[in-house]
């Protein structure tokens, strides 16, 4: 579980600097893109390339951009 959180933390950190919103984001909101990121780009990609706990790492952080982006977007101040 812990090695989850660090992973899906991970990636929503790579998907907010990918998406140029990452300094707006705090360490909670990184995880929350990274796991439902995961979830979104497995769901939509498929589970392939490299995987660390239980996550397809490409699919993960595609999937993390479109949250990111879509997030920002209802959230735009």
């Amino acid at each position: 579980m812990l090695w989850s959180l660090i992973i899906g933390a991970l990636i929503g950190v790579i998907a907010g600097v990918l998406t140029k919103k990452g300094g707006s984001m705090g360490w909670i909101a990184n995880i929350f893109a990274g796991l439902i990121g995961s979830y979104v780009g497995q769901a939509l990609l498929g589970s392939w390339g490299p995987s660390l706990a239980g996550m397809a790492l490409i699919p993960s952080i595609f999937g993390a951009v479109i949250v990111v982006i879509v997030v920002s977007f209802f959230l735009k101040k």
